[in-house]
């Protein structure tokens, strides 16, 4: 089984033994072998990998190796191999003219049903409506994606900021209930520089806070796997009906241990992009 150094480069036999410098503290070798993992993700997406595989990929018993995993990405490694799928998938159907049933099998899955749903349910459109909406353009995602008032809806609120960059840029500030950002955000607000934000009708209970940063510019020829120029993302948020909670969220490039963003967004996934104007005003 291939492996990777640290920086992804150097492959190594699985029996090679591994040399580590004595400068290097334990976290540093923790982090080298989750990224020899997802390496392996990518490189080997379209196989039935198991935890198996992974774990020996990082060179760690495979209980250890799922701990360590979740402490590093926030989620498990095989919620985090569908994410993969999914994204190369996502790329398929844009570059190619394979048909769904073919692009199931070619990113790992035997099932087109099992595909379908999980690909729908990430990135909130079929496979086949994700296609054509790729030509025409995918739409802009609605401020507000929930009731606006209820007894058990809080508001998260606070400031975005954003790395210097000379390209123009759109953000997307988004609800998730989990680390993945897929499907439709319960409330989201998109800005147009950085600022301030505002997410209304988010019910009671632990939410986490997305930032997805994208350039609002001619992308040229798609190209599979494009993803925000900056992410970012809150701890865990306590919502409590009826409270403001002020969370203020920097974002960054992103590294090897950020899931991919599976949902579909203009600005990435249309061949495209849409009109600026396309952005709705933001309600008083």
């Amino acid at each position: 089984m291939a492996a990777f150094d640290r920086a992804g480069c150097t492959r190594m036999d699985k029996s090679t033994q591994l040399h580590i410098p004595l400068r290097m503290d334990w976290r540093d070798i923790l982090q080298s072998a989750v990224e020899r993992a997802i390496a392996t993700m990518w490189d080997r997406f379209d196989e039935p990998l198991l935890l198996e595989d992974l774990a020996d990929a990082a060179i760690l018993s495979k209980f250890y190796f799922s701990r360590v995993f979740r402490d590093l990405t926030g989620t498990s490694p095989g919620r985090f191999l569908t994410a993969i799928r999914i994204c190369q998938a996502k790329g398929l159907l844009l570059e190619t003219s394979l048909t769904v049933t073919d692009i199931s099998y070619r990113v790992g899955y035997n099932s087109l049903g099992t595909f379908t749903s999980r690909f729908t349910r990430s990135v909130s459109i079929s496979p086949a409506r994700f296609r054509a909406l790729s030509h025409a353009g995918i739409p802009v995602l609605p401020r507000l994606s929930a009731p606006a008032s209820g007894p058990d809806l809080g508001t998260v609120e606070g400031s975005v900021s954003v790395p210097e960059t000379d390209l123009p840029t759109r953000i997307y500030v988004g609800a998730f209930k989990d680390p993945i950002v897929q499907g439709i955000p319960r409330s989201c607000d998109i800005l147009d520089s950085p600022g301030r934000y505002r997410l209304d009708a988010v019910p009671d209970g632990l939410w986490f806070i997305k930032v997805a940063v994208v350039p609002v510019c001619d992308p040229g020829p798609f190209r599979r796997g494009r993803q925000p120029l900056f992410i970012g993302t809150s701890q865990v948020v306590t919502v409590r009906a009826g409270r403001v909670i002020e969370v203020d969220i920097a974002t960054r490039a992103g590294c090897v241990f950020d899931l991919p963003i599976l949902l579909a967004l203009p600005e990435l996934d249309s061949q495209r992009l849409p009109a600026l104007e396309l952005v709705a005003p933001r309600s008083s």
